[in-house]
């Protein structure tokens, strides 16, 4: 799909398995895209379920400087702001109680690791995790600890399930209070009641004052589907080859995977 016009688009990149590969690293390929778009005039930015630490780092390897940055799932918005100490401030931020979701998911998941992250971005755990994207202002504690801050973001690891398992554990908690989305492997993002990507990122374009017609999010995850459903309703919700089946569903288009610089590829239409 070719687009052609002078008016600008709102681009929404998911980080891990979109624009970065499995090992941490971006193709050239699709560094130059990115960099094209944005200077042609295109509103790109990232909506990621990083937190914010781990995630301005990628954009400044990327060297775009977004207005806006939407980072653990939904619930925290950077905005822009040469004075803040990273560039960015915290424009928009959610939080919930996360004490009763995590006692109902112990008494499920017995062995599973936990970390929440707080309003200001910190997380604190009870094992270390076997993923660079809490970031390095974190704190093992116990986990009864967890249960005393406000958060903007759960996460739990079960290392002893495989993916099909944990899903038949996740369907029987009845989570039915928050949002939440479930990883690649047996990786559980619990985000606020109602919040998600495809929230914060209405949120940005009425900001930024784009039409729903020029909306494009690309992603390869679950709790990508929101967001690209989001997106297609009017504009393009764009799966990357390696997504899972349902993420595939829920796009209104494809590209080819990661492995193949898929996002180049879609992002060569704009």
């Amino acid at each position: 799909m070719t687009v052609k016009t002078d008016a600008p688009w709102l681009v929404a990149l998911d980080i891990d398995g979109t624009t970065l590969h499995e090992d941490g690293t971006i193709s050239e390929a699709v560094i130059r895209q990115v960099r094209r778009v944005a200077d042609a005039g295109h509103e790109i930015m990232f909506a990621t379920g990083r937190s914010a630490a781990a995630t301005l780092p990628v954009l400044d390897r990327l060297e775009i400087t977004p207005k806006f940055v939407v980072c653990s799932n939904g619930a925290i918005t950077l905005h822009r702001d040469a004075d803040a100490p990273m560039g960015y401030r915290r424009e928009w931020v959610e939080t919930f109680d996360p004490s009763d979701v995590l006692l109902s998911i112990r008494s499920h998941l017995k062995t599973a690791r936990y970390a929440v992250e707080d309003e200001h971005g910190y997380y604190r755990y009870t094992e270390p995790f076997p993923d660079a994207t809490i970031g390095i202002d974190s704190e093992h504690v116990d986990f009864d600890e967890l249960l005393l801050h406000a958060a903007t973001r759960v996460v739990v690891v079960s290392p002893d399930h495989d993916m099909e398992d944990f899903l038949q554990v996740v369907e029987q908690m009845g989570l039915n209070r928050v949002s939440y989305a479930i990883g690649w492997t047996a990786w559980l993002d619990i985000a606020p009641d109602g919040v998600n990507k495809a929230t914060a990122m209405e949120r940005v374009r009425a900001e930024i004052g784009i039409p729903r017609n020029r909306v494009m999010a690309v992603g390869d995850g679950r709790n990508d589907i929101d967001m690209l459903l989001w997106a297609g309703t009017e504009g393009r919700g764009v799966a990357m080859g390696q997504s899972p089946e349902d993420v595939l569903e829920s796009a209104s288009e494809l590209t080819v995977s990661v492995q193949d610089d898929g996002l180049a590829v879609v992002l060569s239409s704009l």
